[in-house]
């Protein structure tokens, strides 16, 4: 009898390794297919983000007036730009003027506060633009901070240009979309098209690579939040 219940013991041990071998296994295909997609979509694109203030009225009407300045000083260059390596030039060229221009707005406006642009690779949540969607992720893009930047996001999609375009949709027209479509594979393509007619199969792959970017986003936050404690 002893030896029958240290087989059955010994047996159950291997199905519960296997099990969790199989779990872990799965989890890290999901979270490398997440990372591959995030990474695709960061190196087709940048985007643009502005933090207001923070979330008083004024703040929030004082962050729009700094993005229509902005947007309007760069919605000329825009249609320059016909890949991210010319959007990246053009930022790295630009940084201090596009300050200015943000800049500009405050003291206009009589405010005794500073906005501060930089470029790097930021988290963003998902965001719909139009006839696309993007995933959860960390993306390139350029921040725009107003004073202690405690207030509400405005984002948008800066390279293609989705924050110049005509359609108050904002909708990407096919000029950049095939820019896109060279960066992009299919089944990428597949994932952030928004057109209300996604297949099953693709709306998971788009949650997989939601989840498990939220998750590194919140972990990352978590991470930083301790360093500074210490």
């Amino acid at each position: 009898m002893h030896a029958v219940l240290h087989k059955d013991k010994s047996m159950f041990k291997k199905i519960a390794a296997a099990i969790i071998y199989t779990v872990l296994f799965v989890f890290l295909l999901l979270n490398c297919y997440a990372e591959k997609v995030n990474r695709d979509l960061s190196d087709s694109m940048i985007r643009l983000h502005i933090v207001a203030n923070s979330n008083s009225t004024g703040d929030q009407a004082l962050k729009y007036r700094v993005r229509d300045a902005v947007v309007g000083y760069m919605s000329e260059k825009a249609k320059e730009l016909k890949n991210k390596g010319n959007a990246i030039s053009f930022i790295r060229n630009n940084i201090r003027e596009i300050e200015q221009v943000a800049n500009s707005v405050l003291v206009k406006e009589g405010i005794n506060e500073y906005a501060t642009v930089s470029f790097g690779k930021y988290p963003f949540p998902s965001k719909r633009y139009g006839n696309i969607i993007l995933p959860a992720g960390f993306y390139d893009a350029l921040k725009i901070e107003i004073g202690e930047a405690k207030g509400e996001n405005w984002w948008c999609v800066m390279f293609p240009p989705l924050c110049f375009t005509e359609d108050a949709k904002g909708e990407l027209d096919e000029e950049y979309l095939n820019i896109l479509k060279e960066e992009l594979s299919d089944e990428e393509m597949k994932i952030i098209i928004n057109d209300g007619e996604k297949e099953i199969p693709v709306e998971i792959k788009f949650k997989i690579v939601e989840i498990f970017q939220e998750s590194k986003i919140k972990l990352t936050g978590l991470f930083r939040g301790l360093l500074a404690v210490e």
